[in-house]
């Protein structure tokens, strides 16, 4: 193994004496084409710093936006749909709660519209069953609505339920 080693060297160095000029020419041109394109970088950045800059400062906020837009496009809870059978028992009957209809202050003709209202009719369909015009029935719910405290046609069924007044 030494003597490989030995050998290597030998011949290297007969290799080195041969053409000693062209590697000196060579290593010298090698360090000359280094320190030109070391001066030419630095001339760049020297000359284009402020565009740098802005570059670099571009590319992180792009890429803190696509990094923020990931972060809240994604769900923070997984929302999960559990459905379960109630059963609901019926009552028995139907008991009207006349109280509750006088405290209120409703009319005869307003309870219809809610009883009407809590069969899924239309105005116009409460209109034609009560032969009254539109305008009246209109008129009537919004009666209906402000005796109750709601804003909607379900709130005002959901609370003459509640209250009795409907079945």
């Amino acid at each position: 193994m030494n003597f490989i080693i030995f050998a290597f060297f030998l011949l290297m160095g007969s290799f080195l004496r041969k053409h000693k000029s062209i590697i000196l020419y060579g290593v010298s041109l090698a360090s000359l084409t280094l320190l030109l394109r070391w001066l030419e970088f630095r001339f760049m950045v020297i000359d284009h710093a402020l565009d740098m800059y802005i570059g670099i400062i571009a590319v992180v906020f792009t890429a803190l936006g696509i990094w923020l837009a990931l972060k809240l496009a994604r769900p923070k809870v997984q929302t999960v749909v559990i459905e379960k059978e109630i059963v609901v028992q019926a009552p028995a009957e139907f008991v009207f709660n006349e109280t509750g209809f006088k405290t209120l202050g409703l009319s005869n003709r307003e309870l219809e519209v809610l009883q009407l209202m809590s069969q899924g009719l239309s105005n116009q369909e409460i209109a034609e069953r009560l032969f009254v015009s539109l305008n009246t029935v209109k008129t009537h719910s919004s009666g209906l609505f402000s005796k109750l405290d709601v804003k909607r046609r379900t709130q005002a069924v959901e609370v003459g339920k509640r209250l009795k007044i409907i079945p």
